[in-house]
């Protein structure tokens, strides 16, 4: 079975268009985590979410939240469906054949992959093109500054989190997270 990971890879490496997308694999935004986020030059962006098993495809739709200023709980899907969302498409990326498209909701996008475990290639199919939930940009609902201050800082924190498995620091690493009492 290919890991989640190698099919992150071979989907941005041929579907993706660095010098013109910024492409973000597991970005998190305060309680929301996309597992690809891709975001063109006029800020139009596109969630694909992965899933490999049935089991998870049902639990996203299970998936609640809590608005931080009402109090009010929602469910993941209904907030995207009525585009109260941040990201302009959404998708689902899973193993060809494994959910029946008419279960999908009408708003997300279906891209299907088959992967040979004797070649090694992984193939993606387009069965549906998402909708799109909103005309706002990435940028006007999100500080484009601080999103790529925040990209740095995380570039900086796994660039020290990679160094330090391979060579002993001699320094604290300010980035581990300790409760303070």
């Amino acid at each position: 079975m290919i890991k989640i990971e190698e099919l992150v890879h071979a989907y941005i490496h041929t579907h993706c268009d660095f010098e013109k997308e910024l492409v973000l694999t597991n970005y998190f935004q305060a309680d929301w985590e996309a597992d690809i986020l891709i975001i063109d030059a006029e800020g139009i962006s596109h969630e694909i979410e992965i899933k490999l098993s049935k089991s998870d495809f049902k639990n996203d739709f299970k998936k609640s939240y809590l608005n931080k200023d009402t109090g009010e709980k929602f469910l993941k899907h209904d907030k995207i469906s009525c585009g109260d969302y941040v990201c302009n498409t959404f998708s689902f990326l899973l193993p060809m054949g494994m959910v029946d498209p008419n279960t999908i909701p009408e708003h997300c996008g279906i891209i299907e992959f088959y992967h040979n475990v004797d070649t090694w290639e992984t193939e993606f199919y387009f069965i549906r093109s998402p909708k799109k939930l909103h005309e706002d940009s990435y940028w006007k609902l999100n500080d484009k500054d601080l999103f790529i201050r925040k990209m740095a800082l995380n570039l900086l924190q796994r660039k020290m989190e990679i160094k330090g498995k391979h060579e002993e620091l001699i320094f604290r690493n300010p980035f581990d997270i300790k409760n303070k009492k």
